[in-house]
Formats: C-alpha cells, structure tokens, sequence
C-alpha cells in the first residue's frame, strides 16, 4: 500500500512518528497471517479480520471509521434536510485521503490498492450515513479519466478531484432511457473543431455539487447500432448552457444531492472529448463491473450494518419480562440473517480478489450485483420488523437503512437487467 495512504491514517490519528506497537502481521492476502472470517468474528463489522486484507488496511480503516464518526454522523440529519452535504467534507476527505484511494500517484491520487478503496466504501455502509457520494467519485468517476482521458486531461481533473475541490459526476440515465444505454437521446453535433452538446439526464448522483460531469452523447445517429455511435464528454460547471435542475425529493439517500441536469447548446471544444468519438459505449461496458461490484458491496456491508444493530437492539428491549432476543422465532431469524449474510459476503471478497487481479467478468459481477441487493432489501425488511413499532421510527437507524437499501436493486442498471445479462452468459457461448 502506499505510503501516503499510510501516512494520511496515522496523520488522523495523531502519531508523530509510527503508531503504537502491535504484533507484526503480514499481508493477510499472501497467506502470512491468520485472519478470522466473518461467521467466526464477534461481530461482522469488526477490524481485524477477513483473509483479504492486511494490518496495514486495518490501520486504514481505522482512521477510516472515525472520519466517519466524527466528520459525517454527527451531521448526517443536518445534511438530509438541506438534500445535501457540506463542500467543507469532501475537502476534509480530500485531506485525509479518502479520495481516489485507488488512483495512482502519479496521475495524482493516493496511489493505494484496491481493497484500501473497498474499505472506505464498507466503512461508509458501516456509519448508515448515505449522503457523501465519495464511492461514485473516487471509483466510477476518477477511473473513466485515468483510463482513457489525456495526459491534460487527468492533470486538470484528477489532483483537484482527490483533493475534494472538484466533485465528479457521470450521466447516463435520461427521463425515456432508463438502463438502456443504447436508448439514449442525448446528443453532440460537430460544428468546426467543437462540440454542440443537447439533452437532459436524470438521477444524477452528486449532480447538484458537480464541478465535472461525464456526459453520455449520440454522436453518430448513422452507426449500424447505437452502440457504435456513442460519446463521452467532460462538462464543467459553468459551462454555458449547462443548467443543474432541482435536487429530487426521493424515498431515501436524503442527504444525497441527486439532480437533473440539462444541456442547451452547450458548446464543447474538442479537448473535452473523453477518449476516442464514438468509442463511448465500450467504455462503459469495460467499468461497469467495478460499478456493480461496488454496489454490491455496498450492499453486504450495510446488511453487516443492519444485522449488528438489530443484535443489539434484541438483547436489550425487553417482552413479556425477558428480552427480545430469548424468543427462539428471533434467534432463529438472526441465524438465518447472519447465514446469508455470511455466504454473500464470501462470494463479494471473492469478486474483490477477481477485481485486483483484473479477472472479474461483467457477468460474475452482475450476479453479485443482483444477489448482495436483493439480499440488503430482505435484511432491512427482516430488521425493521424485529425492531418492531420503533422500526419504523425516522429516527432510529433502521428506518433510514431501510429506505435507503430500496434504490440498489434499480441503479447501476436494474437487477432485471442483470438477471438478463446472466442469462446470456449461461446460454452463449462465451
């Protein structure tokens, strides 16, 4: 891992110089430290444990946890009634790197692994705090311009974006689209050397902060398919004719700033084009597997979440004069919680390990996708009703876990979707 990922931890924690003595663990992934695995922790959400990661990522996540704790739950409330979080985080996040975790020095991120990057998004799920939209930024957004923007391009954008004073954006979904890429009617007509770009998108996660988004455009309507005529193209903030609509008011994500956005000739020099004309659909297609990967995990986390709360809430409200937690109807249903839980999360640090390696396929990923979603919505629907009448209380965390796990089956193209790019991949030759 890299050392300024290390320093960072140890800056939040105030060493001066290395941290408190603490036995010497190897990386848990090259087989040199025995780590306890999920079933066999205390709880799921403890550090220090799962074969996939290393002391130094425990050291990571330890500053991870109470940046969190300190930086975001307290004002979580706060940001869900402004439909927004504060600049001021993602510049705090800038400087404690937590921000393009996964995005090498040298292009101007952190330079750490990939799973230091799945720490922050798990830690996130850890604090039911849905608001900052760091995992979009950092590992959907930043990876689209390291890997195929320019040299100029990733100057301008990818040190300012790991810093937190630029917030990224990428706009797919339009009103009549839905998850069908192809489907798209958003356009960019050349006029000399530029770009004349029109349309509108929709759920646009960090939208309403955005300083760069990455808009999805037609550019050739004559291409034998859509699939070959689709564009990429960097907007800025500013940009003439480049409106942000309302925040939408949603079920959940309260706190995170999702908008509409609308191009009215919008005039784009040629230095904005993201890789190749009309190379945009095969980008894409090469990262939407970290897209749903992250979602997925996203998922089992915060079902790890879900499930410790209600562990704790169960031994302590009491019934009929004992706890909730002595009824076997409970203990049954937390063992099967806990069972399925567990078996998701072996099949998630599995699809992690394919990821690092480069060897995750988007069918394997949209299985994980599919599975650790609907699994988050059956483990929120299952914790409310063990919290009983409080569980449906706002202001109890297992209310807003429960609005906010409803939306992961639908983004990031709708588990249908998923079950359909499964089903091709059973029945074709590959």
């Amino acid at each position: 891992m890299a050392a300024r990922l290390f320093r960072g931890s140890l800056r939040w924690w105030g060493y001066r110089c290395a941290p408190p003595s603490r036995p010497a663990a190897r990386c848990s992934h090259s087989g040199g430290e025995e780590r306890l695995e999920s079933p066999s922790a205390k709880k799921l959400t403890d550090i220090g444990i799962r074969r996939i990661f290393s002391s130094e990522h425990d050291i990571f996540r330890e500053s991870v946890r109470k940046f969190f704790q300190e930086e975001v739950i307290p004002y979580h409330t706060e940001w869900e009634k402004a439909g927004e979080v504060s600049r001021e985080l993602w510049e705090k996040a800038g400087k404690q790197g937590l921000l393009g975790v996964n995005i090498a020095e040298l292009h101007g991120g952190i330079g750490g692994d990939f799973y230091s990057a799945a720490v922050v998004w798990e830690e996130q799920a850890y604090s039911n705090c849905t608001g900052p939209g760091f995992s979009l930024h950092s590992d959907i957004v930043m990876p689209y311009i390291v890997n195929y923007g320019s040299e100029e391009q990733i100057k301008h954008f990818i040190p300012q974006m790991t810093s937190g004073k630029y917030i990224g954006a990428i706009a797919m979904t339009e009103p009549g689209a839905g998850s069908d890429l192809q489907g798209v009617r958003t356009n960019a007509k050349k006029d000399g050397s530029d770009w004349i770009l029109n349309g509108s998108k929709v759920f646009i996660t960090n939208g309403w902060l955005s300083d760069v988004v990455i808009v999805v455009a037609v550019t050739n309507r004559e291409a034998h398919s859509p699939a070959h005529g689709i564009s990429l193209f960097l907007v800025e903030s500013g940009m003439k004719g480049f409106i942000k609509g309302q925040k939408l008011q949603k079920m959940g994500l309260k706190a995170q700033d999702t908008a509409e956005l609308f191009f009215e000739d919008v005039r784009l020099p040629a230095s904005t084009l993201l890789g190749e004309e009309n190379k945009g659909f095969y980008y894409l297609m090469q990262e939407l597997p970290q897209e749903r990967l992250l979602i997925a995990e996203l998922a089992v986390s915060a079902s790890e979440f879900m499930f410790e709360e209600t562990r704790n809430y169960v031994k302590e409200r009491k019934v009929f004069g004992k706890t909730v937690a002595h009824m076997q109807t409970v203990q049954h249903k937390l063992a099967e919680l806990k069972t399925h839980i567990c078996v998701t999360r072996a099949f998630v640090d599995s699809c992690l390990q394919l990821h690092e390696k480069k060897r995750l396929d988007s069918a394997t990923a949209s299985m994980a996708k599919y599975w650790a979603s609907e699994l988050q919505n059956r483990v929120a629907y299952d914790c409310v009703q063990l919290h009983g009448g409080w569980g449906y209380m706002w202001e109890y965390p297992i209310a807003k876990a429960y609005v906010d796990a409803r939306v992961q089956p639908i983004y990031g193209g709708t588990n249908e979707i998923m079950k359909e790019l499964i089903a091709r991949d059973i029945v074709h030759d590959k």
